[in-house]
């Protein structure tokens, strides 16, 4: 994965890349999961159903991400990362379908790091970078 985070005078903001559009959802997924958790102790034994729309790319990515947070806080989960099952444009604009991967949250074993309120459309940007590289930025409220 490819992300890298962006200075904020309060918040903290990502910077997520990819060969295609879907693995740049990828890498911005894991940059705003790896905000929160040492992903190192995380272990992939529950699948979550993910599913957003939106009518542009960049707020597509926005949704994706407060998707993943509302899931992981609702049922009570330490996600690990995001799979791509389908991103699709329709007439009303982009279908993102995925996986979430993870487990139960287990304070004595992960190690918890910031909470994440949401993803904002602060600094949103999707564009293409060096080489057509898929580049999403965003800002999260922490």
């Amino acid at each position: 994965m490819s992300y890298s985070y962006i200075e904020h005078i309060s918040d903290i903001g990502i910077h997520a890349e990819g060969e295609t559009l879907a693995a740049a959802f990828e890498s911005g997924v894991e940059a705003v999961l790896g905000v929160m958790f040492v992903l190192d102790t995380v272990d992939e034994s529950v699948k979550v159903a993910i599913q957003a729309g939106a009518r542009e790319i960049d707020l597509l990515f926005v949704e994706v991400i407060n998707e993943v947070l509302s899931m992981q806080g609702r049922d009570g989960l330490a996600l690990k990362r995001l799979e791509t099952r389908g991103l699709e444009e329709t007439d009303k604009g982009f279908i993102f379908t995925g996986i979430a991967h993870g487990e139960k949250l287990n304070l004595d074993k992960h190690e918890v790091r910031t909470e994440v309120k949401g993803a904002t459309y602060s600094g949103l940007r999707y564009y293409k970078g060096e080489g057509g590289r898929h580049c999403l930025e965003c800002i999260l409220d922490v």
